[in-house]
């Protein structure tokens, strides 16, 4: 009687991807940019008027710029990509016996003995294309990018750029003054940097506490570090 297999407990594996490494980017750092030049503009000015308009012209240029950004980085992984292919096909043409030396190599660090290596040599070297993307993951370790992925991370970065930024300055829109607009400001983002950091750090498998800490640690010394400086020199 033959019986299913199963496994003797569920594997629970996080695959990243790239929107959520864009989400993290524009969010971590909307969270703390804005919410820095908002603690400084406190500590110099007495309207909240003006701390709302400079929070809003920064969240503006931020989120375009940190799209841009993003776009380029995806842009750039591509052309890197798309170089190193080239060159790969290239010397695979040119000097194919070095290339098949270096995938005995590849295939000797896995492990395999010479006998296997010879046959998985001649098998992986007879088609030119499986030779190059044989090379390309694992001589090179690069994987083919997306070439749609850089508009898409443009927009997502930027998105959560601007949401994130909107977060600190919500305080200045319900308050009269700066400095209770920074207070209210420094509890929200705090425990919005918390909350994120903790969530992020369980989705990329990072100690949560930590990584709660960690986040919650940088905004405060930027904020707190733009506030000194602004107190200082409108004194």
């Amino acid at each position: 009687m033959q019986h299913a297999h199963t496994h003797p407990h569920p594997e629970d594996h996080l695959t990243s991807s790239a929107m959520l490494q864009d989400i993290v980017i524009g969010l971590s750092d909307g969270l703390t940019v804005p919410f820095a030049l908002a603690a400084g503009l406190s500590g110099a000015v007495q309207s909240s008027e003006l701390v709302i308009t400079a929070g809003l012209a920064e969240i503006v240029a931020g989120s375009i710029a940190m799209g841009l950004g993003g776009y380029l980085a995806g842009r750039t992984e591509v052309e890197h990509y798309a170089a190193e292919l080239a060159r790969e096909h290239q010397e695979v043409q040119e000097v194919p016996h070095v290339e098949r030396a270096e995938v005995d190599e590849l295939l000797a660090e896995m492990g395999l003995s010479a006998e296997t290596r010879a046959l998985a040599v001649q098998e992986l070297t007879a088609d030119p294309e499986q030779w190059v993307r044989f090379m390309m993951k694992y001589e090179l370790g690069l994987e083919q990018p997306d070439p749609r992925q850089a508009p898409k991370s443009a927009f997502t970065i930027s998105l959560a750029y601007a949401l994130g930024g909107l977060i600190p300055l919500s305080a200045y829109f319900l308050t009269d003054t700066p400095t209770e607009g920074l207070l209210w400001s420094a509890v929200i983002t705090l425990v919005c940097l918390l909350l994120f950091g903790y969530l992020k750090s369980r989705l990329t498998g990072q100690p949560p506490v930590i990584g709660a800490l960690r986040m919650a640690g940088i905004g405060a010394l930027a904020a707190g570090a733009a506030f000194f400086v602004a107190r200082l020199i409108s004194a």
